[in-house]
């Protein structure tokens, strides 16, 4: 019979490697299954992590595998989860090159995924000039000229959020903008142009824009841009066990990553729509402390 382990991380970015480390801590039989197409990866360096500010993605999986190489009962496994069955005590994951692995706790650490965003020339600016969180990436674009492109109040949060590093903000909309009056009002006295026109291209040279062109045959000069992503559940896994999920892709989750599901927990990205790497390490460190705990109370009762 396969190994029992005591769980399964499906998922290898900063929310899984968190979970890895908090678990490889307390001497716990982990498995991280990672197939190495995180959605940062468009992206140069990772932001506003305390320790590893403007760290390339890949430098940080590297040398979080290492440091978690420290503890031997964690292995890293590079390839896809592609089923999970099973229930709360021994799930059963398969991958795509034919692995089993049974485990008594599951953690889904798969993040989200893009959905295609129709705008002619945004995958080429994408991860270099063209980014979703200001928070992540403002201080790289501070005083230049950005465009918004969002609509509703969307638009109207991201203007707002970004006036604390730029006072040069417009809004393309891509069509009917479905700001309120009082939302188009306010905007107006920041300063805040809005372009409703449709896009018909965005301009740019090895990855950096330098403006946008609309349908309506106008143009809009930037050196950066703040999109709104259509995003999805990072997996359909979740889903297959019956986790209960929201409209946007979200496992629903309480405030140790537990979900529906018994013996199922989730963290990172794929857990919240606060999409920043270090808030994803946390939510992994919070359900591997929610996993140990689980683990321990179940041995803990056995023996009476």
């Amino acid at each position: 019979m396969e190994q029992l382990l005591d769980v399964g991380i499906i998922g290898g970015g900063p929310a899984g490697l968190s979970a890895a480390l908090v678990l490889g801590r307390a001497r716990r039989s982990v498995i991280v299954i990672d197939e190495g197409k995180p959605r940062n990866r468009v992206t140069h360096e990772i932001h506003g992590f305390l320790t590893r500010d403007r760290t390339k993605p890949a430098d940080f999986r590297r040398i979080a595998r290492e440091e978690i190489s420290a503890y031997p009962t964690v292995r890293f496994v590079d390839d896809k989860a592609a089923a999970v069955t099973g229930n709360d005590g021994r799930f059963v994951i398969t991958t795509t090159q034919g692995t089993v692995y049974n485990v008594r706790k599951l953690l889904f650490a798969v993040g989200k995924r893009d959905l295609p965003v129709e705008i002619n020339g945004l995958t080429e600016v994408y991860g270099k000039s063209a980014f979703v969180c200001p928070y992540c990436d403002g201080w790289e674009l501070r005083d230049r000229p950005l465009a918004i492109i969002a609509k509703g109040g969307g638009a109207h949060h991201v203007a707002k959020v970004l006036s604390g590093w730029s006072n040069q903000t417009v809004i393309c909309s891509n069509g009917p903008d479905e700001l309120t009056a009082e939302q188009r009002e306010e905007l107006m006295r920041h300063n805040v142009a809005i372009y409703d026109s449709p896009i018909q291209l965005i301009e740019s040279t090895d990855g950096y824009v330098s403006r946008i062109k609309l349908e309506d045959g106008s143009a809009v000069d930037c050196t950066g841009i703040f999109f709104a992503p259509r995003l999805a559940a990072g997996s359909d896994l979740p889903d297959s066990l019956g986790c209960k999920m929201t409209e946007t892709g979200t496992v629903v989750a309480d405030g140790f990553g537990k979900t529906s599901v018994a013996g199922v927990y989730s963290a990172g990205d794929a857990a919240t729509e606060l999409y920043q790497a270090i808030t994803a390490a946390s939510l992994g460190s919070l359900a591997a402390v929610g996993i140990n705990g689980e683990l321990i109370t179940e041995a803990w009762e056995k023996l009476g």
